[in-house]
This record gives C-alpha cells, structure tokens and sequence, in this order.
C-alpha cells in the first residue's frame, strides 16, 4: 500500500526577546491545526524564540513528512526573505536529502491579507 505523506507546513515568524511577542502566531497555528487536522503544522522562529526553523523541520520530518512547505508570516520581503531564510532552507536541504522544502511568498504579498489589515484600519479609524 502506497500511503501518500501527510502535508507538513512550518509558519515562519522573526522572533523577539519576549516571548509574549509570539502569541498571535501561536494563535494562527492553532486556528490552522483545528482547520485542517490532516496538516502537520509547527511554527518556527528566525530570531531568539524557540524552535528555531532547522528544528522544526527536523520535527516534521521525524513525523514522516517528506515534503515541507514554508509560510513567512512577514508582510514583506527584507534581507532575512530574500537572503537569510532561502541560505537556511538550502542548508537544511543538504542536510536531509529526500526531502522537498519549499517557501511561499510571506503572507503580506496576499491580497487577502492585506484586505483584512485594510479592514482592521478601517474599524480602528471608526473607534470600532
């Protein structure tokens, strides 16, 4: 029997010292799990907060996935998107031949998203 592997997706935040910092991300992830049960999804973090994105990929493909999908939970694409994180996933590609490992463009390129942030504006603008 040929099983296809379960759909793994790290959502990749900075960071900050405090980890209270986090706590919208964690919230993603959790709304994510509950939406789509069948998806392993881990967060990881570039800066200072754990686990970092080497170590979350290691978690995912120690569950048995094969293929790893990367969200930048970034509203644009600054050095660490263009040069940081793709230097990161190549060298944790290396590492785990077999492995496919791809990046989306970060969630502030979404049209979507950036119609909810209009959106919120909108409501804070109105005292709502």
């Amino acid at each position: 029997m040929n099983e296809s592997p379960t759909p793994a997706i790290i959502l990749l935040a900075h960071g900050a010292r405090d980890e209270r910092w986090g706590e919208p991300f964690r919230s993603v992830a959790e709304r994510l799990r509950a939406a789509a049960p069948d998806l392993a999804v881990e967060l990881a973090y570039l800066d200072h907060l754990p686990p970092s994105l080497d170590e979350a990929v290691q978690t995912l493909v120690d569950r048995g996935a094969r293929s790893v999908r990367i969200v930048p939970l970034f509203f644009g694409r600054g050095g660490h998107l263009r040069e940081d994180v793709p230097r990161k996933v190549e060298a944790i590609a290396a590492r785990l031949p077999g492995v496919a490992i791809d990046i989306t463009l970060p969630a502030g390129d979404d049209d979507a998203v950036q119609d909810a942030l209009a959106s919120f504006c909108l409501r804070a603008a109105r005292g709502r």
